[in-house]
């Protein structure tokens, strides 16, 4: 609820200024107020003219241009302030700065292309997106798919035990209980043996559940703690988040997916019956794409930068080390013009030939992505989205719900999790290709949002993820048309106005 009070707080500046603005107008300058008026059309028009040109989804625009048009004062200031990426330029100078020195420690991976029987568009398709985000391919050693949270958290802590050189962490959530009780206090016992520990965490993320009060107790005790972008006050970067995800360990071990440090993500508490979530740990060269991450955003933003001989790489590998595909571990950005994650989706919906399924806990597409599962499904492929089937936020189940009619009508199967809250963000495509990370198919994961993935490509993981899915499947409700997804005129009324609003949620 805080969060959401916090972006009705942030439009309150905008509309006092509206409210003065007419105050003035109507009280002083009764005289040219026909004339002022037309000014600021001529002004809203050209800004309209603006936003039609820029590059983006056009439900962003149409929102913009809904508050922008009757409202031409509080909504280019709101605009300024919230919709324009110029407001990125703080983060965006820090991050540049710390890429460009972490480049002098961490030198470029070695280049890794496909083997021929990859498939050429794929290929395409992988370098593309190496070529957004940075990242490098690399051939996979091992990586291990958990289909719970519960799954995860014994062999978290196991590893935590046995780390001597760095811890690294970076959430989303952090909650007090059993997950991070058990997590802060192995942290700081290694702080206390010299392991050099860092926790990142977003602020507006844990702002109902950590205290910089509880973080600080760490700092006491060797933990160095960093909240991501702090809430001090409204500012153009409150939107963008770190949604990430990953625990990094000696540079050897990494654990990544949907689950945050909370005890709903594994089932010690019930929120929302039972939580289904993926995670992920990696060893080998991926973690290095991990360790490149977190070290970029932890020097950007923290006045303790990663010491150089910290972040060493590890020796490469024998040639004899028999590999399971490969993996590319890649980080989302708002700063980019291009979204890393929607641009992979589409790409990897234009190439399925027999399956695309997706699990995801929230609905909300961009107009291209929402183009390429109607395209895919319609010629053929069998493209599938599991769903939660009890909601944790009411208005933004709802909002997910106004995606179906169009989806459902294309041929695209939803199926909705009974038992609980699915809050598992992954893919897995014509059992070549899967992926598993922090992106969900919403638009503030896919354009707002800091966010990590995973794609593997011809790895023995992929047809884990699989079965997960099916198993999940089989616990879910099929969504039918006219059955339990009503397709009545207030409905389609409904719908059409939360489609608008669904770039805000």
């Amino acid at each position: 609820m805080r969060k959401i009070l916090m972006r009705i707080l942030a439009a309150i500046p905008a509309v006092l200024l509206q409210i003065l603005w007419l105050t003035v107008l109507f009280k002083w300058l009764a005289p040219w107020a026909a004339l002022i008026n037309l000014g600021l059309s001529v002004l809203a028009v050209l800004f309209v003219l603006y936003l039609i040109t820029k590059q983006g989804e056009d439900t962003y625009k149409i929102l913009w241009l809904l508050v922008i048009l009757p409202f031409p004062v509080p909504g280019a200031v709101l605009y300024l302030m919230f919709g324009s990426k110029r407001t990125t330029k703080s983060l965006r100078v820090k991050l540049e700065k710390a890429r460009a020195q972490l480049a002098q420690t961490l030198p470029p991976a070695p280049e890794c292309p496909l083997p021929p029987e990859a498939g050429l568009r794929l290929g395409q398709t992988l370098n593309y997106i190496e070529g957004i985000t940075g990242a490098a391919l690399c051939p996979n050693l091992g990586a291990e798919f958990y289909p719970l949270g519960d799954d995860l958290f014994p062999d978290l802590l196991a590893a935590l035990e046995k780390a001597e050189r760095f811890i690294f962490m970076e959430y989303f959530i952090i909650e007090r209980g059993v997950f991070w009780d058990s997590v802060s206090e192995i942290l700081c016992r290694k702080a206390a043996q010299g392991v050099d520990v860092r926790v990142m965490y977003d602020d507006l993320g844990s702002i109902n559940t950590y205290s910089v009060k509880e973080a600080w107790a760490l700092q006491q005790k060797g933990v160095r703690m960093m909240p991501f972008n702090p809430l001090v006050f409204v500012k153009g970067t409150l939107n963008f988040r770190d949604h990430r995800k990953m625990t990094i360990i000696d540079g050897r071990v990494a654990f990544s997916g949907g689950i945050n440090l909370a005890d709903e993500y594994i089932n010690r508490v019930e929120k929302h019956g039972i939580w289904k979530d993926f995670g992920l740990r990696v060893e080998g060269p991926a973690v290095e794409g991990y360790v490149r991450l977190f070290a970029e955003f932890w020097d950007a933003f923290s006045t303790e930068p990663i010491p150089a001989g910290l972040l060493a790489p590890l020796p490469p590998l024998p040639a004899a080390v028999p590999t399971d595909g490969w993996v590319l571990i890649y980080g989302d950005s708002p700063l980019r013009n291009t979204a890393a994650s929607n641009e992979l989706y589409i790409e990897l919906l234009s190439q399925a030939e027999r399956y695309a399924w997706f699990c995801s806990p929230y609905l909300m597409l961009g107009d291209s992505l929402l183009e390429a599962f109607v395209r895919a499904a319609r010629r053929g492929v069998d493209v599938r989205i599991i769903m939660p089937g009890m909601p944790d936020k009411k208005i933004v189940f709802r909002m997910s719900h106004s995606f179906y009619p169009v989806l459902l009508k294309a041929g695209v199967k939803i199926y909705e999790y009974t038992p609980g809250f699915v809050h598992a963000k992954g893919t897995v495509i014509d059992d070549r290709v899967c992926t598993v990370g922090t992106v969900n198919l919403d638009y503030r994961s896919l354009f707002l949002h800091f966010e990590n993935n995973a794609l593997f490509c011809n790895a023995s993981i992929v047809q884990k993820v699989k079965e997960d899915f099916m198993a999940t499947q089989a616990q879910c409700r099929t969504m039918r048309l006219g059955e339990n997804v009503s397709t009545g005129f207030f409905h389609w009324l409904l719908d059409g106005v939360l489609r608008i609003f669904s770039p805000l949620c």
